[in-house]
């Protein structure tokens, strides 16, 4: 009888080795089955002629030997304890490499903060320049750059062989984080130490400075005092055409710069500004787009100039006489000019909060009114967040505020000046449709000529004029009808 055993195949994975009892019943149970074969061919001779015969002979017969179920319990455990070995290797291994990454890269931001700080103290080393601070930091600094290197070199090591369990020379992420921090306190010490260095110099400046505005006060203070005990002297210095001239274009300057704020200011409320110009001065024919910003100024000019003529400014009682055309006694031009070196000597800002009593407050909060009514000030500030004003009358914005203030005290000390000159200054504004002269005119825009024989009309005053005895300062007007010289 011919026996093939065929135990393994291409699909099968390799048995592991059974155990020694194992093996032995195995060779036992595999004799008694060939020798009981064996004695049933010897019984039958003729019952198994068949198989005796090579045509009927079937040569990949296989014997299968079926074995029986054993506990295998300690195969599996032996093989289940192999498997998670191998499985911890890798892990570890894995692990390991993380870990080498994790402190390669902590150890990379602890360096490039310690160069950062180091580099810092260079360049603070130089200004002013510190030989001896700048050789400390530059070493300092070439010292990180060489441990980078050294950095970029285990990190090609790594890369060689990632399994290798040779101790590196980075330490460990505590390590690197701890430096890092250090070299993050070293730069905050540095920036710390600059500014310092500058608030101190900056205190030293304000002290000076302290100093050098109490010695100008002083100076200040002893000049009014003689200049208030010579009037007669310095009147004649004072009260000139030039010194009213220069103090008007002052006037003219603040007026022009709280305009442009109070139309920006408009602008940003969402206003018709062509409306609104319109309302102003109605039906007027502007030669160029955005002109109507001289009709704001209008308001505001002639606003403001509203009761110049009166000796209280319009202040007092509506009784007041009026002072133009008729001669000032000489104490009323010292009064007046004494007021006007008290003002002038003061800052407007410092005198209000100073003096919350004098006319000069008075005379600000009428013309505010005067100018911005409360519903023009609900709409102008209605978009503006609480905190970032105080909604205190004509206190509402700090800028919009000061540049009022500023504006008020040119206009107060223009018209002080005014009642300094015997006899007093006349003021004077042209009519609408008035034919225009070049003697008591002048052309606000500054850019436009007569074209031909055509013959210009007024459209509105903007700056009115004034009249000095027999010197006319001329008025500044918008006309209509002119061409523009770009």
């Amino acid at each position: 009888m011919t026996e093939t055993m065929d135990t393994t195949t291409s699909t099968t994975p390799k048995q592991p080795q059974i155990s020694e009892m194992f093996s032995k019943f195995a060779l036992a149970f595999k004799t008694k089955t060939f020798e009981f074969f064996a004695d049933e061919i010897s019984d039958a001779d003729e019952g198994f002629s068949l198989l005796d015969s090579a045509e009927d002979f079937i040569p990949d017969q296989k014997v299968i030997i079926l074995k029986p179920d054993q506990p295998l319990n300690q195969n599996q455990e032996l093989l289940a304890q192999q498997e998670l070995t191998v499985k911890k290797s890798e892990t570890q291994i894995k692990h390991l490499n993380i870990q080498l990454a994790n402190t390669l890269i902590s150890s990379v931001f602890a360096k490039v903060s310690s160069f950062e700080a180091s580099y810092l103290q260079l360049q603070i080393a130089h200004v002013p320049f510190n030989e001896e601070n700048i050789k400390v930091a530059d070493k300092a600094s070439v010292s990180v750059l060489q441990r980078l290197s050294d950095l970029k070199q285990v990190y090609r090591d790594m890369c060689k062989n990632p399994d290798s369990d040779d101790d590196l020379p980075i330490g460990s992420c505590l390590e690197a984080q701890v430096e890092e921090n250090q070299s993050k306190l070293r730069i905050l010490g540095t920036v710390s130490n600059s500014l310092q260095a500058e608030i101190d110099k900056k205190d030293c400046e304000v002290s000076a400075l302290k100093k050098k505005l109490i010695e100008v006060q002083k100076s200040n203070s002893l000049l009014s005092k003689r200049l208030l005990s010579s009037l007669n002297l310095n009147s004649e210095v004072l009260l000139t055409v030039k010194v009213f001239d220069s103090v008007l274009n002052d006037a003219c300057r603040t007026t022009h710069k709280f305009t442009k704020i109070l139309v920006d200011l408009m602008r940003k409320a969402g206003w018709d500004l062509d409306l609104a110009a319109n309302s102003v001065h109605s039906d007027v024919g502007y030669v160029k787009r955005g002109h109507n910003r001289y009709a704001f100024l209008s308001y505001v000019c002639l606003g403001m100039f509203k009761g110049f003529d009166l000796e209280g400014f319009g202040l007092e009682s509506d009784g007041e006489i009026l002072c133009n055309g008729h001669d000032s006694v000489s104490v009323k031009s010292n009064s007046a000019l004494k007021q006007l070196l008290e003002h002038v000597s003061s800052n407007p800002m410092e005198l209000l909060s100073r003096n919350p009593t004098c006319e000069f407050l008075r005379f600000c909060e009428k013309k505010y009114q005067e100018l911005i009514h409360p519903t023009m000030e609900s709409s102008i500030f209605s978009n503006f967040d609480q905190n970032e004003f105080v909604l205190n009358s004509w206190r509402s914005l700090g800028m919009f505020y000061e540049s009022f203030v500023n504006m008020a005290s040119s206009v107060w000390t223009l018209h002080k000046l005014a009642f300094s000159f015997d006899p007093v200054v006349d003021i004077f504004q042209v009519e609408r449709g008035v034919d225009f002269s070049m003697v008591y005119m002048e052309d606000v825009t500054g850019r436009c000529t007569m074209p031909g024989k055509t013959r210009l009309k007024v459209g509105f005053t903007v700056v009115p004029g004034f009249k000095i005895g027999r010197t006319a300062i001329q008025s500044q007007v918008y006309l209509c009808g002119s061409t523009c010289t770009e």
